[in-house]
């Protein structure tokens, strides 16, 4: 999912050592347009996503890449905004392309790029014009005692 809005703060880094290994997380606000603004909270996972919002001006439009999140503690239900990019935000420009091992809808032309084209064919003619082919032959009709599917 994504959403654009205004960076207005950054949340405090929380970090520590698990199992595997030591991990950061930190977090962000941003203010949505429109005629009602939404303050929205993102929490941010890993040194990489915590670095790109700290490295955005405070007030500068930001598209923020989220994947919603919730759980049950306690029979209460508790959800979570996981950002997985930040990048500021320029009306009627396409976003940047991603970094390497995320995936983006729009990539088809980036993908389309690194492809070598392949030599235009010519249209192939029908099967019945083309010499050597015969027309398919009738089907038949299934017989009662047939348990084949087709």
């Amino acid at each position: 999912m994504e959403i654009t809005g205004k960076l207005i703060q950054l949340l405090p880094e929380v970090s520590g050592e698990s199992a595997r290994g030591p991990w950061v997380r930190g977090g962000f606000v941003i203010e949505t347009d429109g005629e009602y603004p939404r303050k929205v909270a993102f929490t941010a996972f890993g040194e990489e996503r915590v670095a790109m919002a700290k490295n955005i001006p405070m007030g500068t439009p930001v598209q923020v890449t989220f994947t919603p999140e919730s759980r049950e503690f306690n029979e209460k239900w508790y959800t979570d905004l996981r950002a997985s990019r930040i990048q500021p935000f320029v009306p009627g420009q396409m976003p940047a392309a991603p970094a390497a091992g995320y995936a983006w809808a729009g990539a088809p032309a980036a993908a389309a790029a690194q492809q070598p084209a392949a030599p235009a064919a010519a249209p192939a003619a029908p099967a019945a014009q083309q010499p050597g082919f015969a027309a398919a032959p009738p089907q038949m009709a299934s017989s009662p005692d047939d348990d084949l599917p087709f």
